[in-house]
């Protein structure tokens, strides 16, 4: 049992010593500092930064993720070189959800993550943007003066609101929640899904992760003009994470469906998930899709990609199921009826694997009808 009596925790310089001391406190944590030169302090050397053994714990957490618990640290942050995965949030409860999934993947890959909001310029609107909200469009005239106020009350706006987010992710690091991920943010004009393309030209991110409403949620069909358009559009992988997925609170996915139609391309998605899921035992149903709707799955080149699958994702476990186009929607709830899912993958060319081979509103609903996380890995066109 840990007791009240005093420890050392770290020796530093008087400089150092002291913001860590400055820092521990910020955080409910009595902190003594031993071996001071109180005739001159500022050249001590060896000071002891003594706490209560009981706030050990506390204490090494708040250690261990001092970059990030300090925002004079965060901001420094940019332009590193690590790997990035981008949150677009509105500050919703469903966008928290999703941010900590993204942090216990940043996790395993050493990458930090880049939280990004965007709002409606005055001249489109006068609410900040909500990512996963439809668009009021305002066709009135909006006088300069009053336009250029309005621009900036919206960015104060949105940059408090992405302040305390940020807070909120910093009490999850303290308390162990997620882990010690380095993150950046930015608060900018203009349309979501223009913003997460601009962002991915300019950066490249390996994964672009989104909350969306649930299945029975009264906004699904608001959800779908921005998730869907980033689906169809992003040249980047994109996790979206219903409301309700029961695992995004403390945990990994530890089932998936591929759809795959046999293809080189879908190897090409294979060992993208593989690499975005590295240290997750994945139960995978491939589930096979015919070519066209008269048409049945190649069984052949099924068995092939299955024993492909064996042989190089030793890791992650696989079988398959097949799926028929006469309809689509009941086949897949029978399959997830049968295999309990926790992500659904699916190969993305540059019209949408479902697009393709579906009417586009059925492709919709099959992509949104459920609670499942959607990740969309691009490939060859």
């Amino acid at each position: 049992m840990l007791s009240d009596r005093l420890i050392t925790v770290a020796i530093h310089t008087y400089d150092r010593a002291h913001s860590l001391k400055a820092l521990l406190e910020s955080e409910g944590i009595p902190v003594v500092l031993h071996n001071v030169n109180l005739t001159n302090p500022s050249i001590s050397a060896g000071i002891r930064v003594r706490i209560k053994e009981c706030d050990l714990p506390q204490a090494l957490r708040v250690i261990e993720n001092i970059e990030i618990l300090s925002p004079e640290a965060t901001r420094t942050l940019r332009n590193t070189a690590d790997s990035v995965i981008l949150v677009p949030v509105d500050f919703s409860d469903n966008s928290l959800q999703a941010t900590l999934v993204a942090f216990r993947i940043a996790s395993l890959l050493g990458a930090h993550i880049h939280l990004l909001h965007s709002y409606v310029d005055p001249a489109y609107g006068q609410s900040v943007m909500q990512l996963s909200d439809s668009m009021t469009f305002d066709d009135t005239g909006i006088d300069p003066v009053e336009e250029v106020k309005l621009d900036k009350d919206l960015h104060h706006i949105a940059r408090e609101s992405m302040t305390e987010f940020e807070e909120k992710l910093r009490d999850k690091i303290r308390t162990g929640v997620i882990p010690g991920v380095r993150f950046t943010s930015d608060v900018i004009e203009g349309l979501p899904e223009e913003a997460i393309d601009d962002y991915y030209s300019a950066n490249k991110n390996i994964l672009t992760v989104m909350g969306t409403h649930g299945s029975d949620s009264s906004n699904r069909n608001l959800v779908g003009s921005v998730a869907a358009e980033v689906l169809d559009s992003c040249r980047t992988s994109v996790l979206t994470v219903p409301v309700a997925t029961p695992w995004a609170a403390s945990g990994m996915p530890s089932s998936a469906v591929f759809f795959t139609t046999a293809s080189q391309d879908d190897i090409l998605a294979l060992d993208t998930l593989y690499r975005l899921f590295p240290e997750t035992s994945l139960a995978v149903t491939l589930i096979a899709i015919p070519p066209s709707r008269f048409a049945k799955a190649d069984h052949a080149s099924l068995e092939s990609l299955l024993k492909y699958c064996r042989t190089n994702y030793p890791a992650y476990s696989f079988k398959t199921s097949p799926l028929s186009l006469s309809n689509p929607i009941d086949d897949f709830d029978h399959i997830i009826a049968d295999h309990p899912v926790d992500l659904i993958v699916v190969g993305s060319r540059r019209k949408n694997i479902f697009s393709r081979l579906f009417n586009p509103s059925l492709a919709h609903r099959l992509l949104f009808h459920s609670d499942i996380p959607l990740l969309s890995i691009p490939v060859k066109a």
